[in-house]
């Protein structure tokens, strides 16, 4: 009996094991579920299903039963859906009720176009998506199946879609063609999960990416993948708008690299963006970045139009209300020498933040401390600014060259302004001072090369860049360059500045050999007009930047002035001075045919006693009443202006000393005096103009026989004094 029951087990055990290797290959063959499935599907009214033979088999993994069928026909409102395999996993329980509920229904589609998908889509409702489909891809195969999970009522529960696409190519954003795209898939009603993506988009291959959607609340899109990129001048420059980027204004002209790029993108439920962030890291091999602006200005040699870069390793990041730029790497201005570059930069629409270092080859200069950085050698630059608005902050400014160190903290300028400063350094091998803004601004140092100064100072500038500049100001140089090879030593000046402009002078300094340089100035405080006075045993350093000047030597100058707003009025006597060499006075000497003259300037000089200049200045329109000069061999009487473009127009009289005094002799009365009686005596002098602009001034003579009683009454006045 024992063995009987043993017996029955085992065929039991082995029934079951044998239905279950049945059950989990090739099935049981059915029709008794063909019409629950037929009628299911018929409920739609949009479904026309016909089915082959069903097989009732086992999913040995999930343990569960399902039906399934080859090459079912399914046909969707006219249109027939190519699946190759379709399962359905049934309740094992409702099996035995009149009932017999569906769980979840597996179909694996056979590969399909993008054509047919085009014509799937017409059951889409209207979205970016359908017309995607319908108008931007045109070529592709697409493999995929999907599960289908039912609620008890038999409803859609959720689904879950997975697949590969390859050789996809289609037209996306801004007409961008995308190529030999290939990827798989993963999606349910929440999540789409794209992954292994490997393209191209024109000249940009993609490889290792992925993208997830989130279909929550909206859309959320987060994608990584590897870009190589190849941009050249014809790729740019049909896509012009695309690469227009927010707070970017310059032109890629080409551009290599590898990045790995980051993206996020939240769209609302109207595929709205509300947020997005952009992150690439990677290395620029090449790129030609041409400026929108050129930079030129005053340092400079010559104008930057263009900048490259080579193995440049970056980090960027846009986002809606801010840009990070980062880079390492190499840089140049010419495509040849490339030097160091490093720089982390970050903007939004209100402010910027930028660290930059860099060597620097090219030669500069900077006029005022008379100091030219030669081609030779490599200078380095480091910078930290930030700009807010209208104001810009210059934290930290260093810049070294070999033995030249140039150092400048918390330098600020506001509407282009200068606004305020904390220090700076200066060590050059002309230069050693430093500047420092505290209670009072102070100017110190052993020496100061000044040989540039006036032609820093009298540059064209009607601004007043300097108005926020306010305080107490002292000046302590132990040694000035000054022009002309001039030392000057222990200057000292203390004073006062209002608004950029001084408005109280007190200074002193030491030519050598008992020759000074005094400087004074006072303001009315009731008129609030400035009064100016300058006294110099040597006049030429400080007029070497005004071409009449040039071949003065000897002398001494007193300049007067008065100065209410932007107006002056200004007097200049330079007294027992010689000119040798002049080139404005040998021209206008030898168009009078005075050879004799000329051959003096030439050699030993032209002396003269006295030189005064009445002048009044408005802005930039310099009126010169009078310009008269004395002296044993000439004497001349000038008027005239010159403009704020630098045109200059002078007229006037010169006279040699000869015929003057002999005229001077013979005029018993001189207010009734304009020509002598003697025959054959008649007083000459050489009438001239000098007009153009600087560097082309042209020079017209026409000798008189006749001087008028101004200029003769003004020689007479000075030599009786």
């Amino acid at each position: 009996m024992k063995k009987i029951v043993v017996n029955f087990i085992f065929l039991i055990f082995f029934l079951i094991i044998l239905l279950i290797i049945t059950l989990s290959t090739i099935g049981i063959e059915t029709n008794k579920f063909n019409n629950l499935i037929a009628e299911r599907a018929a409920q739609s009214k949009k479904i026309d299903l016909r089915l082959n033979t069903i097989r009732f088999k086992l999913d040995p993994k999930q343990l569960s039963l399902f039906l399934e069928t080859k090459n079912p026909k399914i046909n969707y409102q006219g249109l027939e859906i190519p699946v190759e395999n379709a399962k359905v996993y049934i309740d094992f329980l409702s099996l035995f009720k009149s009932d017999t509920k569906i769980n979840k229904i597996n179909l694996k589609f056979d590969e399909i176009s993008v054509v047919k998908l085009s014509e799937l889509s017409a059951f889409i409702k209207p979205s970016n998506f359908k017309s995607l489909l319908n108008n931007k891809i045109n070529k592709g195969r697409l493999i995929f199946e999907i599960d289908i999970f039912l609620d008890n009522e038999g409803s859609l529960k959720n689904f879950i879609a997975k697949g590969n696409v390859k050789n996809l190519e289609g037209e996306l954003l801004n007409n961008f063609n995308l190529t030999k795209t290939n990827f798989s898939f993963f999606s349910d009603k929440s999540d789409i999960l794209i992954k292994n993506i490997s393209g191209k988009i024109e000249n940009i291959q993609i490889s290792d990416g992925d993208i997830k959607l989130n279909l929550e609340n909206g859309v959320k899109l987060n994608s990584n993948f590897n870009s190589k990129i190849y941009l050249d001048k014809n790729f740019l420059n049909k896509y012009p708008k695309f690469f227009n980027i927010k707070n970017f204004n310059h032109k890629i002209k080409n551009l290599q690299g590898n990045l790995n790029n980051n993206i996020f993108i939240n769209f609302d439920n109207t595929y709205k963006i509300k947020d997005y962030n952009y992150t690439a890291k990677g290395e620029i091999k090449n790129s030609d970045l041409e400026l929108k602006n050129a930079i030129k200005n005053d340092f400079l040699n010559r104008e930057i139009k263009n900048i490259y870069f080579s193995n440049l390793k970056i980090e960027t990041i846009f986002s809606p209300n801010s840009l990070v730029f980062n880079g390492d790497g190499k840089y140049s201005l010419d495509n040849s020498d490339f030097l160091k570059v490093n720089f982390t930069n970050k903007s939004n629409d209100n402010s910027l933040n930028l660290k930059l270092e860099l060597d620097y080859k090219n030669s500069f200069k900077i006029d005022l401390i008379n100091y030219k950085k030669p081609n030779d050698s490599i200078a380095n630059l480091v910078i930290e600014l930030e700009k807010k608005k209208n104001k810009i902050n210059i934290k930290k400014l260093n810049l070294k060259e070999r033995e030249n160190i140039i150092k400048i903290k918390d330098l600020s300028f506001q509407n282009s302004k200068f606004n305020s400063f904390k220090r700076l350094e200066v060590k050059t091998q002309k230069n050693n001072f430093f500047v420092q803004k505290d209670n009072k601004i102070l100017i110190k140092g052993s020496k100061f090369d000044a040989s540039n100064l006036a032609k820093f100072l009298n540059r064209n500038n009607s601004k007043n860049n300097f108005h926020n500049i306010n305080g107490e100001i002292e000046i302590d140089f132990k040694n000035i360059k000054a022009p002309m090879s001039e030392n000057l030593k222990n200057f000292k000046l203390l004073g006062e500045i209002r608004k950029g402009q001084f408005t109280k002078i007190s200074s002193k300094g030491d030519f050598g050999g008992n020759n000074f340089l005094d400087i004074s100035m006072q303001k009315d405080k009731n008129t609030n007009k400035k009064y100016l006075e300058i006294y110099s045993d040597l006049p030429r350093p400080l007029l070497t930047e005004y071409s009449f000047f040039k071949g003065l030597s000897g002398g001494k100058l007193l300049f007067t002035s008065i100065i209410d707003s932007s107006n002056s009025n200004s007097k200049l006597k330079i007294e027992n001075f010689k000119v040798v060499n002049a080139p404005g006075v040998i021209k206008l000497l030898s168009l009078a045919d005075l050879g004799g003259l000329a051959d003096l300037a030439e050699g030993e000089g032209l002396s003269f006693d006295l030189l005064e200049i009445d002048m009044e200045k408005n802005n930039s329109f310099l009126k010169l009443n009078e310009i008269l000069a004395i002296g044993p061999s000439i004497s001349v009487l000038m008027e005239g202006y010159q403009d704020e473009k630098g045109l200059t127009s002078l007229r006037g009289t010169l006279v040699p000393a000869k015929t003057l005094n002999k005229m001077i002799s013979k005029i018993p009365v001189i207010g009734n005096i304009v020509i002598p009686k003697e025959i054959g005596e008649g007083l000459f002098g050489i009438s001239f103009k000098l007009k153009g602009p600087k560097g082309k001034i042209k020079t017209t003579i026409n000798p008189i026989r006749t001087l008028t009683p101004r200029f003769i009454q003004k020689i007479i006045d000075k030599k009786n004094n």
